[in-house]
């Protein structure tokens, strides 16, 4: 059973609950002062309070996927990186792994789609970064083997990995099941975490002499992908979609490159760049760079292009409510805006996994294959 597994998950829960129930009903042949006694009082309560721990631990870990497997866990981890070719002609894509989805017919591509793991290696930003690409069951079906599809990148938060979009929020089986049930059109889902860069915080913006994130995404990462998988290379093509730091970065870089994204999401997002220690200093005393990357100044002082974008937020429970609000009212034409106020929900998986779905739609209805 997987670390990530909800069996290992109740077995944990199973076994706290009977240490429990135990101590409770050996505590009174316990209750004397002899040696013995005493020692069994201290194990049954630490192996009640150790039992407990890991439920809550694996608990946290299956809702954040700080850590994917056992191996990964204790440090065993021993998968040797990959080369990518930065030379002249040298592929900017290689896939390193392909998996299949958790959804009916999944054991051929053609009806239950593909997640292909790979490395991207961006051209112009010098950046490497592993993402994963969810392709739908119609790229490989004869019908559509001359059709585009329309692409988004999706952004976990800081310091989120890949692997909470594909196993916590549920990116590709949404999508699976939604274009499915006719609610959306096929889409190809390119997801990665915002910190190309780890550990280093970069907020999706280009520092000084360091990490040229925003180039990454905004140039490099959408030109490799059409490069290689049947993607477009207009706005209409291309859409982003993150939460909290990934929801940032999505509305900030189609915000400054509507020539490339044509629509974009922010599931919880902030609306200006983080300052703190695990930014370190992103703009070396550039007060022009600053004021772009907070997003309601943009909108005030910089041309707005014919892009979509989606905000959420919530009445109770979300800190980004005012800000939100601010965003909405800022937005002017060609721009559009739409929103999902929920009336409850904090800043969390769960509150994600309610807005993902109908962003996604959304999303599809703003994007064009061709």
């Amino acid at each position: 059973m997987g670390l990530t597994s909800n069996k290992v998950l109740a077995l944990a829960i199973l076994v706290a609950v009977v240490l429990f129930g135990v101590t409770i009903w050996l505590w009174p042949r316990l209750s004397r002062r002899s040696w013995r006694a005493v020692t069994g009082r201290i194990g049954l309560l630490l192996a009640t309070q150790l039992a407990l721990f890991a439920a809550v631990g694996l608990a946290a870990n299956n809702s954040f996927l700080f850590y994917g497997t056992w191996s990964d866990l204790f440090g065993q981890e021993q998968d040797m990186g990959v080369v990518v070719d930065h030379s002249a002609g040298g592929k900017r894509i290689k896939v390193v792994e392909k998996k299949k989805l958790d959804v009916p017919g999944s054991s051929r591509p053609a009806t239950g789609g593909q997640i292909q793991k790979i490395v991207v290696a961006g051209e112009k930003s010098r950046i490497d970064s592993p993402a994963y690409v969810y392709l739908p069951p119609e790229y490989f079906q004869p019908k559509y083997q001359k059709s585009t599809f329309p692409a988004a990148l999706v952004l976990t938060g800081y310091p989120g990995t890949a692997e909470n979009l594909l196993k916590g929020l549920k990116y590709p089986r949404t999508a699976f099941m939604q274009a499915k049930e006719g609610r959306m059109q096929p889409m190809i889902l390119v997801m990665l975490r915002p910190t190309v860069a780890p550990p280093r915080d970069t907020e999706c913006v280009d520092v000084p002499g360091g990490p040229q994130t925003e180039t990454f995404f905004a140039k490099d990462l959408p030109k490799a992908i059409s490069q290689t998988y049947r993607v477009g290379t207009k706005p209409r093509n291309w859409g982003f979609i993150g939460n909290s730091t990934g929801g940032y970065c999505a509305l900030k870089i189609a915000l400054h490159h509507p020539e490339q994204f044509g629509a974009s999401a922010g599931l919880s997002a902030y609306y200006k760049a983080a300052d703190d220690p695990t930014t370190g200093d992103l703009f070396h005393g550039d007060k022009k760079a600053k004021s772009r990357a907070n997003l309601l100044w943009s909108l005030d002082h910089l041309p707005q292009g014919k892009s979509s974008f989606l905000v959420t937020s919530s009445k109770a429970g979300e800190g980004n409510l005012k800000n939100t609000l601010q965003f909405i009212d800022k937005v002017k034409a060609p721009a559009r805006v739409s929103s999902i106020m929920l009336d409850s929900g904090g800043h969390n998986f769960n509150t994600w996994r309610r807005e993902i779905p109908p962003a996604l739609q959304w999303l599809s209805s703003r994007l064009s294959a061709s």
